[in-house]
């Protein structure tokens, strides 16, 4: 498999329906990824809509991944509009197919992300997971931080929580090596 990473492909139609799938797949095998299974194309929708237009407006950037044009995975990266925090961005929805989870993909991506960071002159990326879910030990793995959590943040249908954690990647310094 060739991996094939784009920053700020072109939103067409087709791109804007194989993310929603992407993002309903995700969200149906379990990925913390801002929905909960069950969950439909529709439900996703408005959401998807939002970020749509805010990739228009420039204020996200969307990367992905891909194999001969087929879609494997992607993200967006968040600026910020305030002076105080422009030098940072959120890395939002890492999503990889979950037929092709564990195939290091998702590493790929989140090395696009750090390199979009330093393209975008930013000296900081920051990102959120969920508590039990063995993300923050992956990213640790790939040299972000724990900054912080908000304990009890996130509440699942079937009443049990989970810590929101805060983790920084300082582009200013390291490397992707």
């Amino acid at each position: 498999m060739s991996v094939e990473i784009t920053f700020h492909p072109p939103l067409t139609p087709t791109l804007r329906h194989e993310l929603i799938t992407v993002w309903a797949a995700v969200t149906q095998a379990g990925g913390a990824v801002g929905f909960l299974p069950p969950i439909t194309t529709a439900e996703i929708q408005p959401v998807a809509d939002d970020m749509f237009r805010a990739l228009e407006g420039g204020t996200q950037h969307l990367v992905v991944a891909a194999d001969n044009g087929n879609l494997l995975g992607w993200f967006v990266l968040e600026s910020n509009a305030m002076p105080l925090v422009r030098h940072w961005a959120w890395f939002k929805r890492l999503m990889v197919l979950p037929s092709l989870q564990g195939r290091g993909i998702g590493r790929v991506l989140t090395a696009a992300a750090i390199d979009a960071g330093r393209q975008l002159k930013l000296e900081q990326l920051y990102l959120t997971c969920r508590s039990d879910t063995g993300l923050s030990e992956y990213y640790s793995g790939l040299g972000w931080k724990e900054v912080g959590r908000m304990p009890r943040n996130l509440r699942l249908p079937d009443g049990s929580y989970r810590d929101e954690i805060y983790m920084v990647y300082d582009l200013i310094g390291s490397s992707t090596d």
